[in-house]
């Protein structure tokens, strides 16, 4: 099997990834904002199923050295993007409300739309709706006045 195939596969189940991170925000369009987090999720999540893929189909790809490779490659991507999520060193002012946004929309859309039985949890998720719209609101206005 060709691996230049291989790797156009793990691009595109990447790339695809990265788009599907942004279906659970409340506002699909409206708070797609780019996240430097999300985007180093989905070299974590690419890297991870780069090794699992290989691994399944390790008959179908012959050459030892470039499966060596591809793993060695595979857990150095997962490493470098891993720490670059936990660490957050390339994040900042703008970066940071562009990912808070999308983040709070999943927060409203779950209060929302959870099926909350309990009037205090129920009060709980109101509450939580009226911060984070607030919330998005102000990172809305401070990117405007930022930027």
């Amino acid at each position: 099997m060709n691996y230049s195939r291989f790797f156009a596969m793990i691009a595109a189940s990447t790339a695809v990834m990265l788009g599907l991170m942004y279906l659970n925000s409340y506002s699909i369009i409206e708070h797609a904002f780019w996240s430097e987090t999300r985007f180093y999720m989905a070299f974590v999540m690419g890297a991870a199923m780069a090794v699992v893929m290989l691994s399944f189909m390790f008959g179908m790809y012959k050459s030892k050295g470039k499966n060596v490779a591809i793993y060695i490659g595979s857990i150095a991507i997962f490493a470098l993007a891993l720490f670059l999520v936990r660490s957050q060193i390339t994040v900042g002012d703008t970066s940071y409300m562009s990912a808070m946004i999308p983040h709070h929309s999943i927060a409203i859309m779950t209060s929302e739309r959870a099926g909350i039985e309990d009037v205090r949890v129920r009060e709980l998720a109101d509450g939580i709706i009226r911060a984070q719209r607030r919330e998005i609101k102000e990172m809305e206005w401070l990117l405007d006045d930022i930027a």
